[in-house]
């Protein structure tokens, strides 16, 4: 008999390890949140485009506490949520929301057809859900520089991402009316490699793959901050790329 599961490709116990540090990370002073900050706004914006006001959200993932705070100011009733606290992965025990928005919790579940239907399922009829990913094209001089120190034999560091033309189809297979998916691009400066390293932990795309290969040695840290340095503008600053991707889809009838 066939099995129909997933590939295990993200190790659920180092995913809940990551959120867990991802969320001690955010309790010190001025912790990086900018990604969450700049969707959170983006959301809202969204919103008002659609002329959308949600009665009843359920978020995940909203760090910098910003769309959250916009709900609640345009009177919807929102209960955010850690992705921890039940299993994606399966039928979703909370329903009845006009509204989901979840901002980087996606992007390391196993089964994402399956969690985006369960997601469909949790809204009401007409509702609207908008999902943010770390998208491909992200980070690449942090994958440069992590293959620059590993030499011959790369190890797997980087998570592997959903382009547009795959976060589409994803959303058609999951059967959401009026699918739309786009992309930007966020760029940030850094002067040191382990700065950048702090700021892909606080946000929760540290590597949570089943098999993550060996941890860097000191000799290839340093062969990875040579690699990085090099890459340095004549400010002794390197400019590295999130780019965002958003999914959002409706539950119903599709909507002009």
């Amino acid at each position: 008999m066939n099995s129909t599961a997933p590939p295990v490709i993200f190790s659920p116990k180092r995913r809940e390890a990551a959120q867990q540090r991802m969320l001690r990370l955010q309790k010190t002073g001025n912790p990086a949140n900018f990604l969450s900050a700049d969707v959170a706004q983006d959301i809202l914006e969204r919103l008002a485009f659609f002329r959308f006001i949600p009665a009843k959200a359920l978020l995940m993932g909203d760090l910098s506490g910003i769309l959250t705070a916009g709900l609640s100011d345009l009177g919807a009733i929102v209960t955010a949520v850690d992705p921890f606290e039940f299993n994606l992965e399966a039928p979703w025990p909370l329903s009845g929301f006009d509204f989901i928005a979840c901002l980087f919790t996606l992007d390391t579940v196993n089964d994402l057809p399956g969690v985006l239907i369960h997601q469909r399922h949790a809204l009401s009829e007409g509702g609207l859900a908008i999902n943010t990913l770390a998208g491909a094209g992200s980070l690449p001089i942090l994958r440069d520089v992590m293959l620059a120190a590993d030499g011959p034999r790369p190890a797997p560091r980087l998570h592997p991402q959903i382009d547009v033309r795959a976060g589409g189809q994803l959303l058609q297979r999951a059967g959401y009316a009026s699918p739309v998916v786009d992309t930007c691009s966020f760029h940030v400066r850094y002067g040191k490699l382990e700065t950048l390293i702090h700021d892909v932990r606080a946000q929760g795309l540290s590597n949570v793959l089943a098999d993550p290969g060996p941890p860097l040695s000191v000799s290839s840290l340093e062969i990875a901050r040579s690699a990085f340095a090099e890459r340095a503008d004549s400010q002794g600053r390197v400019t590295e790329t999130f780019e965002i991707l958003t999914l959002s889809g409706w539950q119903g009838a599709a909507h002009s």
